[in-house]
């Protein structure tokens, strides 16, 4: 039973992640005597999806605290300690919704996530009745938020006077960010800032397509510094420059990946990211005195644990991000957009400018072909790729740990790897001449598979 993708659960409410599944969810996941803290977003179908998940863990013994709507960052805040499960579909559409599962703090490593769904298999009886676990309410918000803004303060500078528009996208962080860049000191100017589970304002996904409102709404004003657009549930979030273009996502980890490294005091900074992730985040860390190593998209959590067990004693994962998810490993374990909407904000402040923040990055094109290939020849393509990639570009840096990338000494790279939901081989490229890196390596590619599918 595959239950859990690279974010949780997700689907559609009809089909896939109804009560049910919420109930046997909660089961699996409770045991007696645990603790649990409770949330959900602001779609439609929240409430008793989360009413299932309480029955269900209260039923396996678990004790359950019910924290109401929030963005998923702050339930993972408030699980610190103990266990949490954020009911959300995050930038999904509305017709959707889904469970994630906290430890601690943290993302629920595939390991434990095998284990709920081998016991939502077993489909386990309730614990007797004199065993259920109790319930009861908690208020989380401003503790959460009054976090945040204590942890910003170590960097950037104050906000006073600094304009910024935020789009919440009918979204959690309507509760979160606007409030916390308030407390910093920010003039703030909202659009789509209701909860709304029918996202009328805008898609819950933000994309340069779908913040056309922010971006003509900055650009055409000469007041802001900047704008923020977030996602349904807040842990995304995307940086609008005061021209109202959308800020690359690497550049924006490598602004953040180069201030946490300089600001580290330890022997061995490290920063974790994915391999689809561009060389410019590799640059700025090395530049400024750290290194990076990368995990599979989704298991930032992973890579954060496997950095730390191969490190030695001076070494600490100082940040770790994936395109347009954050983690503030100094705050928490958790991707946090409310936590990178305030630290940003303070070190444009800092450099009076996105421009001038960013000025350090080098931004080369960037593409992304799709190759197609049967889902029972990607094996075998990728077992060719392997020697065919670093055949073909003989200068390059090769990792073959998550797909195959090649890093070429002018910081140009190109990365392969095999779709996990589409019949598709993926070809990742950056460089000057990105055109011509696409074409030679998906030459490559296709002779690949064109062999896997003989």
């Amino acid at each position: 039973m595959d239950l859990f993708g690279t974010a949780g659960i997700r689907g559609d409410v009809v089909e896939r992640v109804t009560p049910e599944l919420a109930l046997a969810v909660g089961r699996a996941a409770g045991r007696p005597g645990e603790e649990f803290v409770v949330a959900r977003d602001g779609r439609e179908t929240g409430t008793a999806l989360a009413a299932a998940v309480e029955a269900g863990l209260e039923s396996a013994g678990a004790d359950v605290h019910r924290v109401g709507q929030l963005p998923t960052p702050a339930l993972a805040f408030a699980s610190q300690g103990r266990r949490g499960v954020m009911v959300t579909a995050s930038h999904n559409p509305p017709t959707d919704n889904g469970i994630k599962l906290f430890v601690d703090g943290e993302e629920y490593d595939r390991e434990a996530e095998r284990a709920v769904e081998r016991r939502v298999a077993d489909d386990p009886a309730p614990v007797a009745w004199d065993e259920w676990g109790d319930g009861g309410r908690e208020d989380v918000l401003d503790t959460y938020r009054e976090a945040v803004v204590e942890y910003a303060r170590r960097y950037g500078a104050p906000l006073d006077g600094v304009h910024v528009a935020v789009d919440c996208g009918n979204g959690m962080a309507s509760l979160a960010t606007p409030q916390v860049l308030r407390a910093l000191g920010a003039t703030v100017v909202t659009l789509n800032a209701n909860v709304d589970g029918h996202f009328p304002g805008r898609e819950s996904k933000p994309t340069p397509e779908t913040l056309t409102d922010l971006r003509a709404f900055v650009g055409d004003a000469d007041r802001f510094a900047f704008g923020i657009g977030h996602d349904g549930d807040a842990d995304r979030i995307v940086l609008v420059d005061a021209d109202g273009e959308v800020v690359h996502e690497d550049t924006v980890v490598a602004v953040l990946a180069e201030q946490y490294v300089e600001s580290s005091d330890v022997g061995d900074p490290v920063v974790v990211t994915t391999p689809n992730a561009s060389a410019r985040i590799d640059e700025r860390v090395r530049a400024a005195g750290g290194r990076v190593e990368r995990v599979r998209l989704g298991a930032l959590h992973e890579g954060i644990a496997a950095a730390l067990a191969d490190g030695g004693r001076d070494t600490e994962v100082v940040f770790a991000a994936e395109p347009w998810k954050h983690v503030h490993t100094q705050f928490g374990g958790w991707i946090d957009g409310v936590a990178s909407a305030a630290v940003l904000a303070r070190l444009v402040a800092a450099a009076d400018g996105v421009d001038a923040l960013r000025a350090d990055v080098t931004e080369r094109p960037y593409r992304k072909v799709s190759v197609p290939c049967r889902d029972d020849a990607k094996t075998g393509a990728m077992d060719r790729l392997r020697t065919a990639v670093p055949d073909s570009f003989p200068d390059a840096t090769v990792d073959t740990e998550y797909g195959v990338r090649a890093e070429l000494p002018d910081g140009s790279w190109v990365l392969v790897r095999p779709s996990g939901t589409e019949p598709y081989v993926r070809v990742y490229a950056e460089s000057e001449d990105v055109d011509a890196l696409v074409d030679d390596a998906t030459d490559v590619v296709q002779s690949a598979v064109s062999e896997a599918e003989r």
